[in-house]
């Protein structure tokens, strides 16, 4: 009895010793917190030997590496090998380089004296801020591995910085520039969707105390509807400080304005560290968006057949002549994004004979939220409505003219017709801004593309052109404070690229001098006699049917042409006030003109019952209840399957392990 308790004893103390305890947990292995191995090498440095990975700035490695991977042939069949070895296809070329390195400090970091020596985390949060808007445009999750927090380490850990030599070879490449060179430095080139949504955060990080992004929403494919703001207290608005946005690539493939706006961006950031006195006023003093693609999806479809275009008769022809005119010019759902706005000018039209219905502020109706509104005009409708905006510019192309609302003819049935809006002469004024400080613009001599703008000299009426109902001036006018005009940069709506730098030229001292253009008029404030300000409050213009309201703190800002003008203010249980203001011709800027405004009691107000003003945006809650334009994916078991991405293909032929943590949806 005791021989077999002794044997049973030797047998089970010799299995323990030789069998390895189950300590890790399922998937533990594969991310690198522990291993199952029967026998472990004890690790030692060796060459490194990675294809994708010869280039860091160091020769020797460790197995076991980070992620647990034993030897260099494991490594290299791995799915995190393979995601390097493509990041720069996947990405257009955007971060590859710096997420490739990144990537291979984590697969064969560097090896001292037998020990590992790990990636520095400041290094791996710097390049994710940066970078990941790349792998969002192409709806890829930030991969495992480059988990900063789990496979990295801190400073005072002594780690490595696998960027630090291609950060030296940059500046030193910058220093080389002689001093002759322009002290902005912009590659004129065209930009993919990643390569503008890196050139936009990279600019707003470069100047982060007078700029950043922000996305307003995304387009029918994905795609991010980013913004970019400058002003010297980014991300808030301040009292009497105007805003003013520019709009473009609203078709996608009217592709200048869009270059223009991102060659802006980067002007303005370099040249107030520079010191331009100039733009440190204007960011100083103004508070501008710039929202350069509107419409990213019709882009990369007109790009694409650009570049797909290999017919040796057209080698010399570009834009146009190679993009049939129309090609990616509407949305994902095919929806012209410049006809998808409420008509709000049809429904004054209709009422505007009656001396109790408002000619602004025009509500949405409720017949607008069943038809197909597209999530790019929808984004847009909330963000003009989110911002008190004063003015702005929608960039298009097409021809060489300025036009401004309304866009819809007053006659339904007339194509040509002069349709005026309230402020005619405020919006003649705003277009000869921009046409006068064009290069060619406002020049008769300058040849059109078809229309004749002689006896205007580069601007007209919108209706007057040619009539469209649903455009995004008229909605700008009709809904919200904001006077919105509409330039078209030239006829090809594709140019070359070695035409982006001379309509650079031509547009700058135009598109700075529209941004100064804001700060005229009036602006003040609407207070009680306890000095609070007062929301919408309404400020009147005597012989101008159309009125402004006050914004969250009841600051204000209108437009006005030099000339006398009276003005009053007036706002829902307060009294009435009115003043008289004259503003000369040599008046460089706004001015101030403040309200204080007493209670009243409320009285009945005809407005209330017969002409009811309420919002269906507040009541309707639209873009939850749209419907989806296409017929779901179903599967056998009768579940909507999910659509894996264009890029599943690149691992799911490798024949490895499927890379589900790419996937943004799991």
């Amino acid at each position: 009895m005791q021989l077999g308790l002794l044997v049973m004893f030797l047998f089970w103390a010799k299995t323990s010793l030789c069998v390895p305890q189950q300590s890790c947990h399922p998937g533990d292995e594969y991310l690198g917190r522990c291993s199952n191995s029967a026998y472990e090498e004890k690790p030692k440095c060796t060459e490194l030997n990675l294809g994708y990975c010869n280039d860091l700035e160091y020769s020797r490695t460790i197995f076991p590496n980070i992620l647990g991977h034993r030897t260099r042939l494991e490594a290299e069949s791995g799915a995190e090998y393979l995601l390097l070895s493509v990041i720069h296809g996947l990405l257009n070329g955007e971060c590859s380089p710096e997420i490739r390195l990144v990537g291979c400090s984590v697969l064969a970091s560097p090896c001292r004296d037998d020990k590992m020596v790990k990636p520095c985390r400041s290094t791996c949060e710097a390049l994710r801020k940066d970078c990941i808007h790349a792998l969002e445009a192409i709806e890829m999750a930030w991969p495992y591995f480059l988990d900063c927090d789990r496979f990295f380490a801190s400073d005072q850990e002594g780690c490595f910085d696998p960027l630090a030599g291609l950060k030296a070879r940059q500046e030193q490449a910058l220093s080389s520039l002689s001093p002759q060179e322009p002290s902005t430095i912009i590659q004129f080139t065209y930009t993919s969707n990643a390569q503008m949504y890196s050139i936009l955060k990279r600019t707003a990080a470069k100047c982060s105390h007078i700029s950043h992004v922000y996305s307003i929403g995304r387009s029918t494919e994905g795609r991010d509807l980013l913004v970019i703001e400058f002003t010297n207290n980014p991300g808030h608005h301040e009292l009497l400080e105007p805003e003013v946005k520019l709009v473009g690539n609203m078709h996608g493939n009217e592709v200048l304005g869009r270059q223009l706006l991102i060659y802006l961006a980067q002007y303005l950031c370099s040249e107030y560290i520079l010191g331009n006195q100039r733009i440190q006023t204007i960011i100083n003093t103004t508070r501008i968006h710039i929202l350069a693609s509107m419409n990213p999806d019709g882009y990369e479809l007109a790009a694409s057949e650009v570049e797909d275009n290999n017919d040796p008769e057209l080698i010399n022809h570009e834009g146009h002549l190679l993009n049939g005119w129309t090609n990616g010019r509407t949305n994902a759902q095919n929806i012209d994004l410049n006809r998808n706005f409420p008509d709000l000018t049809s429904i004054l039209y209709r009422n505007r004979r009656s001396r109790h219905y408002r000619t602004d502020h025009i509500p949405i109706p409720d017949a607008y939220w069943f038809g197909k509104v597209a999530p790019e005009t929808y984004a847009v409708m909330k963000w003009v409505r989110s911002l008190p905006f004063v003015q702005s510019a929608s960039l298009h192309g097409g021809d060489l003219v300025i036009s401004y609302p309304f866009d819809y003819s007053r006659h339904p049935h007339e194509e040509r017709m002069f349709s005026p809006t309230p402020d005619e002469q405020v919006f003649k004024q705003l277009a000869r801004t921009y046409a006068d400080a064009h290069a060619t613009m406002s020049n008769n001599d300058t040849e059109r593309c078809g229309a004749s703008f002689y006896r205007t000299r580069g601007i007209i009426n919108g209706a007057l052109w040619y009539s469209f109902a649903g455009g995004m001036s008229d909605f700008n006018y009709l809904h919200t404070n904001c006077l919105e005009i509409t330039v078209e940069l030239g006829c090809d709506k594709f140019p070359s690229e070695a035409e982006l730098y001379p309509e650079w030229k031509r547009n700058k001292e135009a598109l700075l001098s529209f941004l100064e253009s804001v700060h005229r008029g009036i602006k003040g404030i609407v207070k009680d006699v306890n000095d609070n300000g007062i929301k919408d409050a309404t400020i009147s213009i005597r012989g101008v049917r159309k009125d402004v309201t006050t914004a969250e703190e009841g600051d204000y800002w209108r437009l006005l042409n030099p000339g006398t003008h009276i003005v009053t203010a007036t706002a829902k249980g307060y009294s009435k006030v009115t003043k008289r203001v004259y503003l000369p011709h040599t008046m460089r800027k706004a001015g101030r003109v403040d309200f204080v405004l007493q209670k009243v009691p409320v009285e009945p107000d005809i407005d209330d019952h017969l002409f009811p003003t309420a919002d269906t945006w507040d009541r309707f809650d639209p873009y939850n209840q749209f419907e989806q334009y296409r017929d779901p994916d179903v599967g056998d078991s009768g579940r909507e399957r999910e659509e894996k991405p264009w890029w599943w293909n690149y691992f799911s032929q490798s024949g490895i392990s499927p890379p589900t943590w790419l996937l943004r949806n799991v």
